[in-house]
């Protein structure tokens, strides 16, 4: 779907995405760190063919440190380069809708632990089993995306109000599901995140700041999850 080039335009350096479809939902293998690259976007591939050459992309990565960078990734919305276009005004995106900012990443290391387990594990089901770490309410929207791309992930409580959509996420900032909320909402509200002593700010990619009861979603926080309804 996309191959970046040009090592400084990306804090991935060279690196390649590609789309897979699993029952119905896209999800996009990226590898990053690569000397060079052998595919084109619109080219299908197959497994063992050749995708690239790993390992030395140049200054930033020396040879010593030379290795695959490997993500599993769910996609947040299509309309991501109008959202950066809007918030990042002095920084140009040169990877489209397949910016890092864009692609949720799960840990696809304890995946392949946990297919080692059950061969037959689908990732809506892995996802269902990791910790829900924060949530958050967004206004009912149109433009909400997700719950089109990976419709498993939306769950209907029973006589619920439809006045917004609550996220669960991941520690990591991946969404594992969404609720419709009775609570009405003009901006993303933090509804909930397991109490910790540590600044959230160093365990949430700077999402969410404070400590305990004492918690809400960072400037940066809003604006990541306004991308999720953009342009509302």
């Amino acid at each position: 779907m996309h191959t970046n080039l040009v090592p400084g335009r990306s804090n991935y350096g060279r690196y390649i995405v590609i789309e897979h479809n699993w029952s119905g939902s896209n999800y996009y293998s990226l590898y990053g760190h690569l000397s060079s690259i052998t595919v084109k976007p619109g080219q299908h591939v197959q497994k063992g063919d050749p995708l690239a050459v790993m390992g030395y992309t140049g200054v930033g990565l020396n040879r010593e440190r030379a290795h695959l960078h490997l993500e599993l990734n769910l996609l947040l919305t299509h309309q991501f380069e109008a959202w950066h276009d809007a918030v990042y005004k002095n920084d140009p995106n040169h990877n489209g809708i397949y910016n890092g900012l864009n692609l949720a990443g799960f840990d696809i290391a304890r995946l392949y632990l946990e297919l080692r387990k059950n061969p037959a594990l689908t990732i809506p089901q892995f996802l269902e089993g990791q910790e829900t770490f924060y949530k958050v309410i967004i206004p009912r929207s149109a433009h909400f995306e997700l719950r089109k791309l990976y419709p498993w992930m939306v769950h209907d409580r029973t006589g619920a109000q439809q006045a917004s959509w609550e996220v669960s996420f991941a520690r990591s900032g991946v969404p594992l599901r969404i609720e419709p909320s009775g609570t009405k909402v003009a901006q993303p509200q933090l509804s909930y995140v397991k109490r910790s002593p540590i600044d959230y700010s160093h365990l949430t990619r700077g999402e969410i700041s404070g400590r305990a009861d004492h918690s809400a979603l960072t400037l940066y926080g809003v604006a990541i999850m306004r991308m999720l309804f953009y342009p509302n």
